[in-house]
């Protein structure tokens, strides 16, 4: 024990060399001053006994570090981060801190630790691993369950955590023990600073951290969460994730919607995804059978979905044959589909659907596994009772009325609407001669359940309900959901049915955007979501549809 520099403390520091002195001049457990991690030897100790305990490594921070892993700025040790509430997140742990960090002026923050540990691995360092010990990594147990085994053979609950440096699961490879504050993989420990890479023969790429937060040009992907350690060119801005670098150019990848394997391409060319339709600028992946082009995330398509947007399933394919469909506009964004490329259809419906529109959002849609893809029968909600030459029903029974309808085309202007969806009638409608009761020729051929939903949703009427798309109250008919009883009224339905479109006394048909940013010709608000004219850009509100 030995008495050293205060490092700005008011009292005369003591160093403690071991766990011993540090336990004998404790009171309890303490915190460092700088990182605020529990204090352990060699560290100083306040020779006052004020409290004030600080790591050896911490109090001999530089006040500036050149991190070779961040060249274009110093890092600058601050007491606390320049920000109002004082507090900020590291970008190498991804976890919150309000004691000293090391701050760039890009923005860039680190604990204490991160940034000298970080620094180390760059100048190949390791000397505070040496004896941490090494866990194993992933095995499946009997129950299928995946479970950690440790070197003496335990079992341990399963690892969720990610490796600092790559992002990738910790237990996917051999990594260090959590206890030295670190969740990083061996391999990604001990990375070469530089490499030359077919993907980028123009210079060497550096390993550094991923600042500006470019998306690989192999996998196209951009990490969410800390920035962690990408190989990069800065001059060129050509990034690659530590993974996608030691992909071998021979790397054959099975595809589960597509017959044939993918290989990767490494030649850096734009192109045209044949999965997607949408274009790429970074590394692709061929099938050489069928000349096929695609992006790497693209390679994981379901084959068959369900969407909430379709009561019908969804096949994925890479072409269309266009004399296949009548429609080629997507039925969400109602933009035009490529039929060259990639594409979700239904086949009963002659529908189609860009594949990122039906993706888009993980909620709206499910995965059909090959045990499951027999179709769900389709329940109508009219029972035929006559029909004329063209196969058309002229006389109908439907399950929410108690008299017989019959089909009448409009003729001259008809001030009548619909109930079940309260618009006015524009179009063929069902009409019955006992009551005033009238239904759209879209509204009656409407199915009994659809799924729009989470659980199915079950046709009903007699009911006030403000519907959960336009947030409207009527007693018309309405979705209601089986599980958590949300209702849509038939406006927003009908929006979604093939060949049903919303005309009301405009001279276009009008469809309806989920989302949609622009202003209401009817009350000059602006929407978030519309009915809208393709063709004039008359647009409406929801609720200036009555």
């Amino acid at each position: 024990m030995e008495e050293s520099n205060n490092y700005g403390h008011q009292h005369p520091l003591l160093l403690m060399l071991n766990q011993d002195q540090l336990i004998h001049n404790q009171s309890g457990v303490t915190d460092c001053s700088r990182c605020g991690e529990k204090v352990s030897a060699p560290c100083f100790c306040c020779a006052e006994h004020c409290g004030f305990y600080l790591h050896k490594v911490c109090a001999e921070a530089p006040l500036e570090l050149n991190h070779p892993f961040h060249p274009h700025h110093p890092l600058l040790l601050m007491k606390n981060a320049p920000y109002s509430s004082g507090r900020y997140i590291c970008n190498f742990c991804d976890k919150g801190g309000n004691e000293f960090v090391y701050h760039c002026s890009c923005h860039f923050d680190f604990h204490i630790k991160c940034a000298l540990f970080t620094f180390n691995i760059a100048e190949n360092n390791l000397k505070e691993l040496e004896h941490v010990a090494l866990q194993h990594p992933l095995i499946s147990t009997e129950n299928g369950h995946e479970e950690l085994e440790d070197e003496n053979g335990d079992e341990e609950l399963e690892d969720v955590r990610e490796c600092f440096g790559c992002w990738e699961p910790l237990a996917k490879y051999t990594h260090f023990s959590p206890s030295c504050g670190f969740n990083l993989h061996e391999k990604c420990a001990k990375l070469p600073f530089k490499l030359n890479h077919v993907c980028h023969r123009k210079h060497p790429l550096a390993l550094q951290f991923n600042s500006e937060r470019l998306s690989c040009k192999i996998c196209g992907e951009t990490n969410r969460k800390a920035v962690g350690f990408v190989y990069c060119c800065s001059p060129c801005k050509f990034v690659v994730h530590i993974e996608c670098a030691s992909q071998s150019p021979l790397q054959v990848i099975k595809s589960t919607n597509h017959e044939h394997p993918f290989t990767l391409f490494f030649r850096q060319v734009p192109f045209t995804c044949d999965a997607c339709g949408t274009e790429g600028n970074h590394v692709a992946h061929r099938c050489g059978t069928c000349n096929i082009i695609i992006h790497k995330n693209c390679i994981s398509w379901p084959r068959i979905i369900k969407s909430k947007w379709h009561d019908h399933r969804l096949l994925h394919t890479y072409f269309h044959h266009i004399e296949d469909f009548g429609v080629l506009n997507c039925m969400i964004c109602h933009d035009e589909v490529n039929t060259e490329y990639g594409s979700y259809y239904c086949s009963k419906c002659n529908v189609i659907f860009h594949v990122h529109c039906v993706t888009e959002d993980e909620r709206s849609y499910s995965i059909v596994s090959p045990e499951d893809e027999d179709e769900i029968p389709y329940e109508s909600s009219i029972t035929v009772l006559e029909s004329n030459d063209a196969g058309e029903a002229t006389k109908i029974e439907h399950f929410l009325h108690i008299h017989n309808l019959m089909l009448s085309p409009v003729v001259g202007k008809n001030e009548n609407g619909c109930d079940g969806c309260l618009l006015p009638i524009s179009g063929p409608f069902y009409s019955c001669s006992f009551c005033d009761f009238f239904l759209h020729k879209a509204c009656a051929e409407l199915p009994v359940w659809h799924h729009l939903c989470q659980k199915p949703l079950a046709l009903i009427s007699d009911r006030v309900f403000r519907c959960r798309e336009c947030l409207n109250v009527c007693n018309a008919f309405a979705y209601e959901c089986c599980g958590c009883k949300a209702k849509k009224c038939l406006q927003f339905v009908i929006a979604l049915t093939p060949g049903a479109r919303i005309c009301l006394k405009h001279e276009h048909p009008l469809f309806y955007y989920r989302e949609y940013n622009g202003k209401c010709n009817a009350c000059g608000y602006t929407t978030k979501a519309a009915f809208r004219c393709k063709v004039c850009n008359f647009v409406l509100h929801s609720s200036q549809m009555r």
